[in-house]
This record gives structure tokens, sequence and C-alpha cells, in this order.
């Protein structure tokens, strides 16, 4: 079972027009939980009317992220970078189309990665778990960030959230959902143990994706995609498989939102320099 090449797939066929991509990124806000968890933390940032505050996409993908905060906040200059020429392309191509003026784009490997005390806040979704050298890209935000500034990071925990091995209670025989991860996630006292390590004053963290988000994620994402991967015919069937579950997947989200989980798949990170 593979995630990244229909994630592509629907990423070239969303990326025809600007319209298209903007009604992906509706998609991707609806039916992704992390967008819910990540939104909510940005939305949490204190008021920045009135000044320049500078900010970084750091792994900005489809520029889902770095679309939704440029528009919310026109005072907000980011950066997008990626370590993947071709989004950084097709990013270039749609903002220019957007007429959005606070937004650049560029290539960057995270590893190496320093803008000495450039910016006011970093955001990393779904992009340590690709790392290996995740306390040098630590580091990297670290010397980033001007004084007090805060990183927010969005990953997989150790609870299953990569969804990368089978667990022993799964007797479905499914292969790998996802093969570019370097670890199956983080134990939450190890990524704030790292950041430590790398220099961040002090940092909170609380489990996503607890027992609703779990159950939204099967039916928003991981049966869609496994239908996907077996027929052609199910872009078709898709639609009318969410105008049956949608509905039950959305109430899983809000629930997943705003319950305190013990235990989940996800991890939202927050760190201050």
């Amino acid at each position: 079972m593979q995630y990244d090449p229909i994630k592509k797939g629907l990423g070239k066929a969303f990326n025809k027009t600007p319209r298209r991509r903007k009604f992906f990124y509706r998609l991707l806000d609806l039916l992704l939980l992390r967008t819910w968890h990540v939104k909510k933390a940005l939305k949490q940032i204190g008021d920045t009317e009135g000044k320049k505050f500078s900010v970084l996409d750091a792994g900005s993908g489809f520029g889902q992220y770095t679309y939704f905060m440029a528009r919310k906040h026109p005072n907000w200059q980011i950066l997008g970078v990626d370590v993947k020429t071709e989004q950084i392309e097709d990013c270039r191509t749609f903002f220019e189309k957007t007429g959005l003026g606070n937004v650049s784009f560029e290539y960057a490997d995270l590893t190496q990665f320093v803008r000495e005390k450039r910016f006011d806040m970093i955001l990393s979704v779904d992009v340590m778990e690709h790392i290996e050298e995740d306390v040098k890209v630590f580091e990297n935000f670290k010397k980033s960030l001007k004084d007090g500034g805060m990183l927010i990071i969005s990953t997989p925990s150790d609870q299953g959230g990569s969804d990368v091995h089978h667990h022993e209670h799964d007797n479905d025989g499914s292969e790998s959902f996802v093969d570019e991860h370097v670890r199956d996630g983080y134990n939450i006292n190890e990524i704030r143990e790292k950041l430590k390590k790398a220099g961040f004053s002090r940092s909170e963290a609380h489990y996503t994706y607890g027992w609703p988000g779990k159950i939204s994620w099967k039916l928003s994402m991981k049966y869609p995609i496994l239908m996907l991967n077996s027929s052609r015919i199910f872009y078709i069937v898709l639609p009318f498989y969410y105008l049956l579950t949608y509905w039950f997947a959305l109430l899983m989200n809000q629930l997943d939102v705003t319950l305190k989980h013990k235990t989940g798949t996800g991890l939202l990170v927050k760190a201050w320099a």
C-alpha cells in the first residue's frame, strides 16, 4: 500500500489551474486531521498585526500552510523551503498567479539551512520523520529563530503514527503505508530532549490523533488510498464513499482537536528559542 504516489498524482491533477489548486487545498483542510491541529496552533499565536513577522515554512511541500498563513496574515513575510525542486517550482508558479506578495520559495536542505536570527516563527509539518540528522536540523532552527521565536512541529509519534510497520495486533497483512520515513515516530520525551539539546529554552508537546483521530484517519485517508491503489475505478467510486463517511469523519476530527489525549499516533510540539 503506497501513500506517496497517490499524493503526488492528486497534486499533479489539481495543479493545472490556480482554481483547482485552491480546491485541492480546501480538500486537504477538510480531510487531513493534522491540518486542524496545525491551524489551531497557528491561531493561538498572539497579535502580530502592524508588526513585521517573519516565518519559515520548513518543508513547504504543496504550499498548503504557506497559502493559509499568507492570506490570513498579509503582514507576515513567509519563506517556504523544500528539498524537492519540482514542488518549489510548482509553488512559485501558483503563488505568482495568486498575487500574494508576502511569499517566496527556495530549495533548501534543512540539515544545512541556517538564516541567523531571521525568523519569528518556524513551522515544520510532517518533515522531521523523514530526516535522519534531526538534532542538526533542530540546531539550525534554533540559530535561525530570533530570541524568543517559536518553533511548531507536527510529526508522527512512536505510538504507530507513521503506520510504517504492522503491530502485533494488526493481522490484515497490509504493506507499509509510508516508505520514506527514517523513524516510525517520536517518543514525546525524546523529541523534547532533542530540542533541549539543540538549545531551545523550553518546549511543550501533546498527542494528536487520539481514538477519534484514528477512526477519522482510517475512514478519510487510509481506506480511500487502499482503494485507489487497488484499482483506478475507485476514482469514480470515491465521491460516493465520502458522501457516506465524511460527516462522521468530520465529527471525529472535531473531537480529536477538542479532547486531550493520553496517547495518540501524532504529536504537536512547540519550542521557544
